[in-house]
């Protein structure tokens, strides 16, 4: 066992640590708004693409633009958030990382369906999503609780 002791604390664990999760609520937002503008960035290309697809198959192409979106944005969850560093370019600028609580890695899926839980859950709740972190333990969403995961700090 890793165990540490910090300020008369032992801490076995980095998601042990309480100081892995200051501000992690404010820094998750600003990654959601910086993830939202990368896929917006990365829509546009594939949005060309699809275009000339539809005027080579005389319109049936087009019918990609309703799922373009999303597509994109499950492509570019898949490879960052279940990637090796466990975080988006987002996070990764705000210096959070989304960890489970057994110690094991996140995989595409598991990332992909995160990201789809907090869709679904904002649509239903709006924002008030984020006050489940006001009561939760280690500042954990609806989604957070359902999958066994966290996001902390990963600079402490």
């Amino acid at each position: 066992m890793n165990a540490r002791v910090l300020d008369g604390e032992i801490i076995t664990s980095r998601l042990d640590d309480v100081r892995a999760y200051d501000g992690v609520r404010t820094r998750r937002i600003v990654a959601f708004i910086i993830d939202y503008c990368i896929v917006a960035l990365l829509t546009i290309p594939f949005a060309i693409l699809v275009a000339v697809l539809g005027l080579l198959t005389f319109g049936l192409g087009w019918a990609l633009y309703s799922i373009l979106v999303p597509a994109v944005a499950i492509f570019y969850i898949w490879n960052t958030l279940g990637g090796r560093n466990q975080a988006t370019s987002g996070m990764r600028m705000m210096g959070i990382r989304l960890d489970r609580l057994d110690g094991s890695r996140i995989d595409g899926l598991t990332a992909v369906v995160h990201s789809v839980l907090f869709w679904a859950s904002t649509v239903i709740l709006t924002p008030l999503v984020l006050l489940v972190t006001l009561f939760s333990d280690r500042k954990r969403t609806l989604h957070d609780l359902l999958l066994g995961t966290v996001v902390s700090r990963s600079d402490r």
